[in-house]
């Protein structure tokens, strides 16, 4: 591959610290690394095809989650290359970056992904019985993590059981009053989607512990993972 067009932040930063001459493309969004040598081609959920197009990509890197089918079904039917990932567990994003890297763009496997799963793999178990958590990801209306969650999934291998792990949906909406009866031992606020600070999120959950944890390290799948095991650790101390 010698053009990728990457839809996908986490994707981006992997195909950044891997090959970054392969990107022509990226979204708004895409933050890591700083000052990425790629055109803006708008957000995940509304990028502009017409501008994805003109980049004449081989290999244009999706998500199931973060992107909209109609945007990938237009890029399908003018003859793109579209890899959709589907990433809801570790060892799922392990095994997706992967085929984005060495099937996808034809890249040798990158040591920083052997090293991400090396630093998961050396994870201590949990030392005491799982803490029961609940982890917004939004308000205005609250939002929480659900079932089948990758950021759902690393926090379990950091000793945290997510209260909502078993409600029917992915995000469920919770009123601020039932999330402060569920029983939860702990509160982790992510800074994304929404960004939780020590002055927004902590108040509306009076006498229950937060935890402030960096986004990129609960929900990212990319050379942040090197990382994420101890940095999660800390904060969720």
């Amino acid at each position: 591959m010698e053009r990728v067009v990457s839809l996908v932040p986490s994707l981006t930063e992997a195909v950044a610290a891997t090959a970054p001459g392969l990107l022509v493309g990226v979204t708004d969004w895409c933050s890591h690394p700083a000052g990425l040598a790629a055109t803006r081609i708008g957000g995940t959920k509304n990028p502009d095809t017409a501008a994805v197009l003109a980049l004449r990509p081989d290999l244009v890197l999706a998500n199931e989650e973060e992107n909209r089918a109609p945007d990938l079904a237009v890029l399908h039917e003018a003859g793109i290359e579209v890899l959709v990932t589907g990433i809801r567990t570790l060892d799922q994003a392990f095994a997706e970056l992967h085929r984005v890297l060495v099937t996808g763009c034809g890249l040798a496997r990158p040591r920083w992904l052997d090293e991400a799963e090396a630093a998961w793999a050396a994870l201590p178990p949990p030392s005491r019985e799982p803490r029961r958590a609940i982890v917004p990801i939004w308000r205005r209306p609250w939002m929480v993590l659900g079932r089948d969650t990758f950021a759902g999934d690393l926090l379990a291998r950091l000793g945290i059981r997510n209260v909502y792990a078993d409600h029917a949906d992915r995000y469920p909406r919770i009123p601020l009053d039932e999330l402060n009866a569920a029983g939860a031992e702990l509160v982790v606020l992510p800074d994304e989607p929404y960004r939780f600070t020590a002055a927004d999120g902590p108040e509306a959950f009076p006498g229950l512990p937060a935890a402030l944890v960096d986004g990129r390290y609960l929900t990212w799948y990319g050379p942040s993972l090197a990382a994420a095991p101890a940095a999660l650790r800390a904060a969720l101390r």
